[in-house]
């Protein structure tokens, strides 16, 4: 198949977003500062993806999302709390903040390596469990051999099952398509991925399941950026970014929040068109901007 960038008149360069990237990196310390940690602090969502997950482990988790703004006043709730499908009715049932939403990973998350109605099935019962968000994996069985029609095919169906039962419902449901690009290796490719995600409605573009060798890196996160801004240009529409995987440390979060800013502009630095997936990450925000350890969640 043709390579979809092109059609979007995007070709990626890879000397000048190196070049960037380093502008970028030598600015950090001048970007850094305790009102952008906690916007950092929040488009997360707070994420726990465990095999050792069970429905007590998941409750307490909300309930120091509960607790939280009580124990640190001044500081923004997370964006969301993120976890597999079968938790979802956990986190909305002990959940009491409307404002943070119940994200689930679903559709034979991380690999995605199944048969396509098992995928919707999922999918359908995560938001019938009370998902807001879906994070699916890009069916890399598909694209990695060229055939972008099927990977897209699924991107479309999942986003047509969550459109019905959301309606359904009465109720939102965003839908973000992670591309692994650990795996993808090239630039193009990259760009590729983010541009069939979001020709078949991929509200959001996340980098990575966090669960392969490479996850996000400031490159990748660079590439999807520049489609989204293209795709933004061309279509209108404007598709959120997700960073996840290995984002660990304040500095790492304000390299992606300057990335956004930087590619997309201000009126992306909010949880409706940025996110982080973290599970560690929320502790190294606050003891940043606290200038102390802190291990609250």
């Amino acid at each position: 198949m043709a390579d979809l960038f092109t059609k979007y008149g995007y070709t990626p360069d890879k000397e000048a977003i190196s070049h960037h990237l380093e502008l970028i990196a030598s600015n950090l310390e001048k970007v850094v500062s305790a009102d952008v940690l906690k916007e950092c602090f929040s488009v997360m969502d707070l994420t726990t993806l465990s095999t050792k997950d069970t429905p007590s482990s998941v409750a307490k988790l909300v309930g120091k999302v509960n607790s939280f703004q009580a124990d640190y006043p001044g500081y923004p709730a997370p964006a969301s709390i993120c976890v597999y499908p079968n938790f979802a009715s956990v986190v909305r049932e002990n959940l009491k903040n409307p404002d943070v939403h119940v994200t689930t990973v679903a559709g034979c998350f991380p690999t995605s390596q199944s048969f396509l109605p098992v995928k919707l099935q999922e999918i359908e019962m995560a938001v019938r469990a009370g998902a807001d968000e879906i994070d699916i994996v890009l069916a890399l069985n598909s694209f990695l051999t060229g055939d972008y029609e099927t990977a897209g095919k699924e991107i479309r169906e999942s986003r047509e099952c969550i459109d019905r039962v959301a309606a359904e419902l009465g109720r939102p449901v965003v839908l973000k398509v992670i591309l692994e690009t650990g795996l993808l290796v090239t630039h193009e490719k990259i760009a590729d991925a983010s541009f069939l995600a979001m020709e078949n409605g991929a509200d959001f573009i996340k980098t990575s399941t966090g669960k392969v060798e490479v996850n996000a890196t400031p490159v990748a996160a660079y590439v999807m950026c520049e489609c989204i801004r293209k795709y933004y240009e061309q279509t209108g529409r404007k598709v959120g970014f997700k960073a996840a995987g290995g984002i660990s440390s304040a500095m790492d979060a304000v390299c992606y929040y300057s990335i956004v800013s930087t590619l997309l502009g201000k009126e992306w630095l909010n949880k409706n068109l940025f996110r982080f997936g973290v599970s560690r990450l929320a502790n190294q925000l606050l003891s940043a901007v606290e200038q102390k350890t802190v291990a609250y969640f």
